[in-house]
């Protein structure tokens, strides 16, 4: 299995927001730019994988700026780490208004992809050549994501199993919660 440069995989889609894509107040839902945002991840995770990849989990979606109908999003995907099966694809995206050529970034995010093959069997993915400082230092920022997560997971799971409901109750007073049983 021959390795891939970053360059190989990296994907670029624009869109033109419609008005069917908007929200009562106008505003893009944001449902609809995650769907764009996964369409590019599973792309940019084609192309490096040459397999059907699903995803497995988005990280760091905060939408910063809001979109308007008429806009032009284009949406920047490319490969910042590979594992055995998955990728992590750090995704751009962008907001023009043709008529100002008023240019917005609206929000970062990371999407983990993992490649499978024709049974659903996960596949092994190439190797990621890095060719700068960037690449690597985006493999390496990746690389952290995937171990806080895999610590955030396994803390979530040590809570669920160590407290009572009683110790969660009470840790929940200060909070703007009303317990009803």
């Amino acid at each position: 299995m021959q390795a891939k440069t970053v360059n190989f995989s990296r994907t670029v889609i624009t869109e033109l927001m419609i008005p069917s894509f908007a929200n009562f107040s106008g505003k893009v839902h944001g449902g609809i730019l995650l769907s764009l945002m996964d369409k590019v991840a599973y792309v940019c995770a084609a192309k490096h994988s040459g397999a059907y990849c699903v995803t497995v989990s988005v990280d760091g979606v905060e939408f910063r700026e809001p979109v308007e109908v008429g806009e032009l999003v284009s949406l920047s995907a490319s490969i910042n780490y590979v594992g055995n099966s998955s990728m992590i694809i750090g995704i751009r995206v962008e907001s023009l208004k043709p008529k100002t050529g008023e240019l917005k970034h609206t929000n970062s995010c990371y999407f983990t992809m993992v490649a499978k093959d024709d049974n659903g069997q996960l596949l092994t993915v190439p190797s990621l050549i890095l060719e700068n400082e960037t690449d690597v230092r985006r493999f390496y920022d990746a690389k952290t994501l995937k171990e806080k997560r895999q610590e955030i997971t396994n803390l979530l799971q040590q809570e669920v199993h160590v407290l009572s409901t009683s110790d969660m109750i009470k840790g929940l007073e200060e909070n703007r919660c009303i317990i009803q049983f």
